[in-house]
């Protein structure tokens, strides 16, 4: 049987970028594309280089453990969701390897279109991420700073401007430390905050909370924000009490309206 060097790397190019687009979906994370095509060009090439004499050794089973790593590393970065997207990776891979066994075929539109259907599953059967969780990119631009991070998308964050009736995006103390130099402790005085902060817009917004009196929260327009796929402006209110610090992988919540 003849074997097309070119041909293994695209099909290895193509299922790897589908299972790392899976892993993604299943764990709840915004898709990057531009990492994820670097990682499955990875994949390709060394799915290829398996195939050329002197480097058959990359076949064995060690080599494969590694070279499913270092995809995971250019396909997620290093961050602390780096480890569970990886381990999701090779779940998915070996996944595929017993769907293409009892399928009984190597054949390449086959081996592509059960690898599409393990990433259609992942993106519809899980689309809020593995337990419940879905993670929402958001990038803050104010006064010469900018700041990315990631934002839980949380159902029962219903705050809303009284005003407009706005949804609110709810930042914990180390963005609003970053995007406007504001403590902890400051924080937990909006009154006093808003009044000796001078900083140009800086408002109060009411708030409730299970099992807590209503309060105020510091709250600001920035006017370049991106959320999701959605740009413009956005009212971002600020808290004391940390948001997903305990996990290290988000730092806002924000609500199904936005």
């Amino acid at each position: 049987m003849t074997v097309y060097l070119d041909m293994v790397i695209l099909l290895n190019f193509l299922v790897d970028l589908l299972l790392i687009l899976g892993a993604d979906r299943l764990a709840g994370y915004p898709l990057r594309m531009g990492r994820s095509l670097g990682a499955a060009a990875l994949g390709g090439i060394y799915g290829g280089a398996c195939l050329l004499p002197g480097f058959r050794f990359l076949g064995n089973t060690l080599w494969r453990l590694v070279s499913l790593g270092l995809m995971g590393l250019a396909a997620y970065g290093i961050g602390p969701g780096t480890v569970k997207r990886c381990v999701l990776f090779a779940l998915l891979s070996m996944a595929l390897g017993g769907i293409a066994l009892g399928l009984g075929s190597g054949d390449f539109l086959a081996l592509v279109g059960a690898a599409a259907a393990v990433c259609g599953m992942c993106a519809v059967g899980f689309s809020g991420g593995a337990g419940g969780q879905r993670f929402v990119p958001v990038r803050l631009s104010h006064e010469g700073k900018c700041l990315d991070f990631l934002a839980l998308h949380d159902t029962g964050n219903t705050l809303r401007d009284p005003v407009t009736g706005e949804a609110v995006l709810v930042a914990g103390p180390s963005v609003a430390k970053k995007l406007l130099g504001l403590t902890t402790d400051q924080l937990r005085s909006p009154v006093e905050t808003v009044s000796t902060a001078r900083i140009p817009g800086l408002r109060l917004i009411p708030y409730r909370a299970v099992g807590q009196a209503q309060g105020m929260l510091a709250a600001l327009r920035i006017r370049e924000a991106v959320v999701g796929k959605r740009k413009g402006s956005v009212l971002v209110a600020f808290t004391s009490e940390g948001i997903g610090e305990d996990q290290g992988t988000f730092e806002a919540l924000v609500g199904g309206a936005i």
